[in-house]
């Protein structure tokens, strides 16, 4: 069964699982030094900040992230032989968790273009799947997947609108919907209001952004 305290999201587009898995880490309060691995979607200031992965980080963390995300945590002093860089549509393992990588990307909009390699992820975990679809648009790619644990953006304006993230989840059918990428910088309660009212109603929903 899913255990849903496993599940943690600080704050618009920063998760937690498992207690040392960290998503685009942000806004970090306290200091863990816990974090066995760290995956980045691109570069924006939002999903790659330097404050709270230093304090998450430790001398044995891994990060997974796109090309152009290397260079910038080889500059927040993380050694190189800890950095593993991806691109969309890998698959590959990251000690014991199992990992898929696929495009996010906007459709007709300049803030993600496909071309840069962004990606998000999928992440198997104690036999329990989670899909983190990035900053994107409502793509052909995320028609395709499936897994237990969907994070998807609803906030539009950078991504994809909460209309279109109800209708993706509605195709996708997970156990269990977390939106996410709305709250403080983008979005607000009627993205939110908007997307629980599209979702099919045997989709379980967990709330985590503070608005």
């Amino acid at each position: 069964m899913l255990n849903k305290n496993k599940i943690k999201v600080n704050f618009h587009s920063s998760i937690c699982l498992n207690g040392n898995v960290y998503i685009d880490p942000l806004e970090i309060k306290k200091e863990t030094k816990n974090a066995k691995v760290v995956f980045i979607t691109h570069t924006h200031w939002d999903h790659l900040d330097e404050d709270s992965i230093n304090k998450v980080k430790n001398s044995n963390t891994i990060f997974v992230c796109p090309k152009d995300a290397e260079e910038k945590l080889e500059k927040f002093w993380i050694d190189k032989k800890n950095i593993i860089t991806v691109e969309p549509n890998m698959k590959f393992k990251v000690l014991d968790i199992s990992c898929e990588t696929f495009p996010a990307y906007n459709l007709q909009k300049e803030f993600h273009p496909k071309e840069n390699g962004w990606v998000g992820f999928k992440l198997v975990i104690d036999g329990e799947s989670f899909v983190i679809c990035g900053d994107t648009d409502l793509t052909e790619e995320l028609k395709q997947i499936k897994t237990d644990v969907l994070f998807v953006p609803i906030g539009g304006t950078y991504t994809m609108d909460a209309e279109e993230a109800a209708y993706l989840t509605n195709i996708i059918k997970p156990k269990l919907v977390v939106p996410m990428h709305y709250g403080k910088i983008v979005g607000g309660k009627q993205a939110e209001n908007v997307f629980l009212k599209k979702l099919n109603k045997n989709i379980e929903s967990l709330i985590l952004i503070k608005k």
